[in-house]
């Protein structure tokens, strides 16, 4: 099939918002717009294949879009329009992607880290106060008209004077770390590199090991990749504080998950704010 006299961007995934959608459609002035007849993995790289989809040279793909394309690996990339420069992910976390693979075939990818800062770091304080204070089993009490619950629940916890955790001092770590300290809670952090003092915002820097036997609470803000898939499993659960509370708000595989139930059930981790799920929406047993 010959190439389109204009460059051709693809739309993979749904827009959910209207001015989203309203900044896609202003792209025609640049561009013919193309969206995917295929519904499935097998089915977009034969689209791929035949030629339906060349002149492409951008795509924009949601999270969701996973769900039709399956992660670009090597097996996809190489099957996409041979014109193709650039994939746009909307998401921080870039892990459905094949860096490598991308740029092996000249493909750049961009993501967006920023605009889920606030929300996600949000939802990880959410979670880290309803894990210490056990709120969920309360609400679960009342919701079974048991009022105190049968046999009453264990009393929760204050954060105020709480060792934070920070394991992964990116955006959505250094945000958490000033909602955290409003609660009266002393941040630790271990991450790939030491922050400047201006970047980390004064937290104290430490390893692995001393970040997991010190803290009170473990959060994780860090991308799953192959160095961090199941960076905390059994090894790492034995060197924390009993008691300890870990929330997930990054990507399931981080945890195993495995070892965490584990935990859970012997009372070494008093309790767990999951965000995200190693196998969703399965939970492994998590979901309680």
């Amino acid at each position: 099939m010959s190439s389109p006299s204009r460059p051709r961007i693809l739309l993979l995934g749904k827009l959910d918002h209207a001015p989203a959608q309203k900044d896609w459609e202003s792209l025609s002035s640049l561009a013919e717009l193309v969206t995917p007849c295929a519904t499935h993995r097998e089915a977009f790289i034969e689209e791929c294949r035949s030629g339906a989809l060349d002149g492409v040279v951008a795509v924009f793909r949601t999270f969701t879009s996973v769900g039709v394309t399956g992660r670009f690996d090597e097996e996809l990339v190489r099957e996409l329009p041979r014109g193709l420069k650039w994939v746009s992910h909307n998401g921080a976390g870039y892990d459905q992607i094949d860096i490598p693979a991308c740029t092996s075939h000249g493909i750049h990818v961009s993501n967006v880290p920023d605009p889920v800062n606030d929300a996600t770091a949000d939802t990880t304080m959410f979670l880290i106060l309803g894990a210490l204070r056990n709120y969920n089993p309360g609400i679960q009490s009342l919701r079974q008209n048991a009022w105190r619950g049968s046999p009453p629940q264990p009393l929760g916890h204050d954060p105020q004077g709480k060792v934070l955790g920070i394991l992964g001092m990116g955006g959505i770590g250094r945000n958490l770390k000033t909602k955290a300290e409003a609660f009266g809670m002393t941040v630790v952090y271990h991450n790939r590199n030491e922050l400047s003092k201006e970047r980390s915002g004064g937290a104290r820097y430490v390893g692995l090991e001393p970040l997991l036997r010190e803290s009170d609470v473990v959060s994780l803000n860090l991308p799953l990749n192959p160095q961090t898939h199941h960076i905390i499993s059994h090894a790492q659960l034995a060197l924390m504080k009993p008691g300890v509370v870990i929330v997930n708000t990054a990507r399931g595989a981080v945890i195993d998950e495995a070892a965490l139930v584990a935990a859970l059930d012997s009372g070494k981790v008093f309790a767990a704010g999951l965000d995200v799920y190693e196998e969703e929406p399965k939970g492994h047993g998590l979901r309680r």
